[in-house]
């Protein structure tokens, strides 16, 4: 049987409470990996007008950069860009960016963050809107990576023709990219 705490106001919460919620938190968050896979199984089959699902965009993104030869956390950057698509309709970077942000480098949140206002570039003018926001970034460290992120990875990564890996390729690298947080305020070593 699982144990609760026993306070009805954080402010009560004893020691023996917070062990509870502790262990508690151990194994669910343990659980995260299983919880994004089945997350971006919700992308499959949502096309939203574009020529591939949103599932398919993302294994795409991930294919390209690992056949390019970037590392796993940046691999699972590109695999998860957009796993705010169907929550965050407004604004799916920043949802991926906060699944992302406690375990991965600066560069590769910022990117992932950022990466909305640069591929804007491609269509923002069709819509009238403003397609140079990225602009606004141009002798920053995070420009040149999302530029070439977009360019290379995102924007091309609609080809229903194109030999893309399986989610089942890049569950294993999803699962040690998410084994431990590297930055987060429920870790005592964290900035």
């Amino acid at each position: 049987m699982e144990q609760k705490a026993t306070f009805r106001d954080m402010q009560d919460g004893t020691a023996e409470d917070w062990s509870i919620i502790g262990r508690e938190f151990r194994a669910y968050s343990a659980a995260l990996p299983d919880r994004v896979l089945a997350h971006l199984r919700v992308l499959e089959g949502d096309c939203g007008g574009f020529p591939v699902d949103r599932l398919t965009h993302s294994l795409q993104t991930a294919t390209r950069a690992h056949r390019d030869g970037k590392d796993e956390e940046y691999v699972i950057c590109a695999l998860l860009h957009d796993i705010g698509d169907t929550l965050g309709s407004y604004n799916h970077p920043d949802i991926a960016a906060a699944i992302l942000k406690p375990f991965v480098s600066r560069e590769n949140h910022e990117m992932v963050e950022k990466h909305g206002i640069f591929q804007g570039y491609y269509f923002f003018h069709h819509l009238g809107l403003n397609r140079n926001l990225r602009d606004a970034f141009e002798g920053q460290p995070v420009y040149e990576r999302t530029l070439e992120f977009c360019e290379k990875y995102d924007a091309p990564a609609f080809d229903p023709d194109y030999d893309t890996l399986p989610l089942s390729f890049f569950e294993p690298m999803l699962r040690r990219v998410m084994a431990k947080p590297k930055n987060s305020i429920y870790r005592a070593d964290s900035e």
